[in-house]
């Protein structure tokens, strides 16, 4: 199973690659593997080990910190999550950003609709 620092090492390998332009296949052929194997880094199934780190950096002329760039602050948003502070999440976010774009009568609408829903709920 994927940790979240394997899915950020991942996403940031996915990133650096595109960047640069090139497909899978070769990357994985500069730094001597198969592009089924650059496939499990960038999705977290495979972690990279410290030596295979090095080598895609060398390939992707990037220093090695650039996969751990973002690290932190990635944790503490997940940690925020789980711990139930729904204004970290996207989806809240999101919510609030659409909601603020409306007019006024309609964020009222809205509103009390939210409401009234919760209301549903709380008596089902």
């Amino acid at each position: 199973m994927a940790t979240d620092i394997d899915l950020h090492l991942g996403r940031r390998l996915r990133r650096r690659r595109r960047l640069l332009g090139l497909t899978q296949q070769q990357l994985a052929l500069k730094v001597g593997i198969r592009f089924q194997q650059i496939q499990k880094y960038e999705c977290g199934a495979n972690r990279i080990s410290a030596a295979r780190l090095w080598e895609l950096a060398e390939a992707l002329e990037t220093p090695v910190s650039y996969f751990y760039d973002g690290l932190a602050e990635a944790m503490e948003r997940r940690e925020a999550a789980a711990n139930g502070d729904s204004f970290s999440r996207k989806e809240t976010l999101d919510l609030i950003q659409a909601y603020y774009q409306l007019g006024e009568r309609p964020r009222r609408r809205l509103l009390d609709l939210a409401k009234s829903l919760h209301t549903e709920s709380d008596a089902a």
